[in-house]
């Protein structure tokens, strides 16, 4: 496969952002969903940075030492975790603090959006549960490794087509200067073909599962497009 049309979430529009920056030859276009393109800042590696803007219970700082938040999350059971993070609507920056990272009570109970199923739950659940959540945090783990590695890449734009969605409450969007960056005009600089964003109303960080008809639509009214 020469070129593909690329569809990414949260980490995996990190992800996608690299790819788009290191291959724009092997990316057609890309629909990114609740993360922009950040442009690596040379001046303070990431964790550093979030740290000093947002405190240290800022979740990413929080994630940093190994064994801290896996031992928190294991009080509280995966099930509870995962219910609790799924159901936020909480705006930016997600914060965690130490007597309570994730604010459960046990004697409230927290309950699922219509569009997450106890099913849904069940499975991710019994993943995490045998498995456990240390793979997954240390991606947080690395980014200032990625920082580092990516030191070549400093003030390179992505050129390839994008369409970027998110919703209106997502906690990437409501985290503070993410609108002025997405809406003010720093976000096409950094990504010239730019071709549309949609601010979905009323919708949360789980853009794909909340409304999951109409990003399938906007995903493929893009891909048709080209």
């Amino acid at each position: 496969v020469e070129q593909v049309f690329l569809v990414a979430h949260d980490w995996g529009a990190i992800i996608g952002w690299y790819l788009c920056l290191f291959r724009p030859d092997r990316v057609k276009a890309f629909v990114c969903l609740s993360v922009p393109f950040m442009p690596r800042k040379p001046q303070m590696k990431p964790v550093e940075s979030m740290r000093l803007f947002f405190g240290d219970d800022y979740y990413i700082c929080r994630f940093q030492e190994p064994g801290k938040i896996e031992a928190e999350i294991a009080r509280y059971g995966a099930s509870n975790v995962l219910t609790k993070i799924i159901s936020s609507r909480k705006p930016g920056p997600p914060c965690m603090p130490k007597d309570n990272a994730f604010g459960i009570k046990p004697d409230t109970p927290i309950t699922l959006p219509s569009w997450f199923s106890e099913e849904d739950l069940s499975y991710y659940a019994n993943k995490f549960n045998k498995k456990g959540f240390t793979g997954a945090l240390n991606y947080y783990r690395a980014f200032d490794l990625n920082w580092e590695q990516t030191a070549p890449w400093t003030n390179t734009q992505v050129k390839v087509p994008v369409k970027f969605i998110v919703g209106d409450l997502d906690s990437v969007y409501t985290t503070p200067g993410m609108k002025e960056y997405v809406n003010g005009g720093d976000f096409k600089r950094d990504a010239p073909m730019l071709d549309e964003v949609v601010i979905m109303e009323g919708v949360g960080h789980f853009i794909n599962q909340e409304r999951a008809d109409e990003i399938n639509s906007h995903i493929h009214d893009f891909i048709k497009s080209f």
